[in-house]
């Protein structure tokens, strides 16, 4: 029940079905024959508990609930004491009996606090909108143009999706002047595009996915020059974008 990052919330929304608000009611640990995967350092504890709030997902769940979570042990290599905690779960829908879940993994538990509400609140918000941005799971083509001064260019590179959605990346040089970048979600390769707010879906998708250097056989530029430039775009992008820290297991 470690602290999480904006990616780490955004990894747990992501692949969960369900999001719930519980307080734990009663804990029992499993013994080791019976705890098959535990990693070194984690008990894994069977949970009773109840329904507060379903912060996201459709499927019905009861007042009461059931499931197995994986937690650290303390120094003196004894599980903590949950009993009243309010917790946030990360879940798959319900199977078997109404109230058994299952967590998205095994560390899928939070220790609730109103800001981490919040964080996650505003997180699930944008997962769900009509305009939710896709998974990026690669990168398509890049191409480099240069302009008519020298040190001017343009580089777009393009984006493959989970969905097939249309994702873009637009580098603007010009003399004297900073780099100019912007990513674009639609068909229309904007130059106007900006990039993306720190701490939200559209950096988590780009930050947190995008391979580290432009992989050489997505770039289509047909000079030496001009593919050098455009990794060197690339990786201002990656420069500008920052890293994406995750702090959970």
């Amino acid at each position: 029940m470690q602290n999480a990052t904006y990616a780490d919330l955004a990894d747990l929304a992501d692949g969960a079905d369900l999001v719930l608000k519980a307080q734990i009611r009663k804990q029992a640990q499993l013994k080791p024959e019976r705890a098959v995967g535990v990693r070194p350092g984690y008990a894994r504890l069977y949970i009773e508990a109840n329904t507060i709030e379903l912060l996201s997902g459709s499927s019905p769940v009861g007042e009461s609930l059931r499931y197995l979570v994986d937690v650290p042990l303390d120094a003196k290599g004894r599980a903590p004491k949950l009993k009243k905690t309010e917790v946030i779960l990360f879940t798959r829908p319900p199977s078997g009996r109404r109230g058994d879940l299952q967590l998205v993994n095994p560390t899928a538990q939070l220790a609730w606090s109103p800001q981490l509400e919040t964080n996650l609140r505003s997180i699930l918000g944008e997962l769900v909108a009509a305009d939710a941005r896709p998974s990026i799971t690669g990168v398509r083509d890049a191409l480099s143009i240069a302009g008519n001064l020298a040190g001017e260019s343009e580089t777009q590179i393009f984006l493959s999706t989970a969905n097939d959605g249309p994702v873009s990346l637009t580098i603007i040089r010009r003399p004297g002047q900073a780099p100019v970048w912007g990513v674009s979600w639609s068909e229309i390769v904007d130059q106007a595009a900006r990039p993306p707010r720190p701490q939200t879906l559209e950096w988590y998708r780009l930050a947190c996915f995008l391979p580290a250097d432009l992989p050489r056989a997505a770039n289509l530029s047909d000079s030496s020059e001009a593919r050098q430039r455009a990794a060197a775009d690339y990786r201002y992008v990656r420069q500008q974008l920052g890293s994406c820290p995750r702090v959970r297991p």
